[in-house]
């Protein structure tokens, strides 16, 4: 490690072949915190090269717990977080509507490191159940349409990381890593990043994969569709910048998609979001992500998939899975 550290120190990057090392080597207890701590430090203060994201995101895929789900054809909406913004959990309730729609989603999720409310601490405080067990996630999927993957229960090689990453309390490169690292591999994914060049780098990634995607960024730093301005989105075939009228949407203010304080908070906004009381700014942020999600999963235009999105929103259908899963989980 000291000699990757030296080299990383005087701005040289790592291969592929070294980075995968270097992770797989952290899952066998080999460094001492200080030393993750280190490296996970120098990320924060340099860019990653695409030979060092691919090797990362390797070997968390080669060190998961894989979830067998293959014979489905299921979404992931999952954004890398670290944008700062803390908003409502968008991406979230984005996938209970596109369940709703009658889309598969798995869900990958994990408590907020460098936000106030994580997917996983707002789906906690609803009552649904985390587990690995193949059966219930499968039984869930076929039930609501929706199974839900917490990220430690399936990176167990990164328990040396999760409290290094804790108490450091910022946005590191795993927040780069969380949508790429699925253990269900989708075969679709909508996936949101904090900033253009991490845009640029999922999108060259994903070329070399066989999944259906679509990336996305809002101008203003968001790593979703936030209808706060323009956002830019790579697809398998296209790159677009809309603005939320070229949707049919209105432009909002941040102010008015704030998640709140506390998980207590969140919890409770998520709630009134999908029971159809959300605010106009709020209903439509969210169904400007599930209906990109669903048009990528359907292959269809984004106003078609907003559309559906609507019909699952506002016909309770987003709502019915969410209760479903929560009646599962008990």
């Amino acid at each position: 490690m000291k000699e990757i550290l030296n080299r990383l120190i005087n701005q040289e990057s790592i291969s592929s072949d070294e980075a995968k090392a270097v992770l797989v080597n952290i899952s066998k207890g080999m460094y001492n915190q200080s030393q993750i701590a280190s490296f996970l430090t120098i990320y924060m203060m340099r860019s990653i090269t695409i030979e060092e994201l691919r090797g990362f995101r390797d070997a968390l895929l080669e060190l998961c717990i894989p979830v067998e789900l293959d014979e489905i054809d299921t979404i992931d909406l999952c954004g890398t977080g670290g944008d700062g913004k803390d908003t409502f959990n968008i991406s979230t309730l984005s996938s209970f509507i596109t369940a709703g729609a009658g889309v598969k989603v798995t869900k990958h999720g994990n408590y907020g490191v460098s936000s106030t409310c994580g997917s996983s601490n707002v789906m906690e405080n609803l009552g649904i159940k985390f587990t690995n067990d193949i059966d219930f996630l499968r039984k869930s999927i076929d039930k609501t349409n929706i199974c839900v993957l917490h990220a430690p229960l399936f990176h167990p090689a990164m328990k040396n990381v999760a409290p290094i990453r804790r108490e450091l309390g910022v946005k590191t490169f795993f927040n780069m890593l969380g949508p790429m690292v699925n253990p269900a591999f989708p075969k679709n994914q909508m996936v949101g990043v904090f900033n253009l060049e991490l845009l640029r780098l999922y999108g060259y990634l994903y070329q070399e994969t066989d999944k259906n995607y679509a990336i996305v960024h809002a101008l203003d730093g968001y790593d979703e569709i936030s209808l706060t301005g323009k956002t830019k989105v790579i697809t398998n075939d296209s790159e677009l910048l809309f603005s939320p009228k070229e949707i049919g949407l209105n432009q909002v203010n941040q102010s008015e998609i704030f998640g709140g304080d506390t998980v207590k908070d969140a919890s409770s906004l998520f709630k009134k979001i999908i029971n159809g009381d959300g605010t106009t700014a709020q209903n439509e942020v969210v169904l400007a992500n599930s209906g990109l999600a669903i048009a990528t999963a359907n292959k269809i235009d984004h106003k078609a998939g907003i559309e559906m999105a609507k019909e699952s929103l506002f016909g309770g259908k987003a709502k019915q899975c969410l209760t479903k899963l929560i009646e599962l989980s008990k």
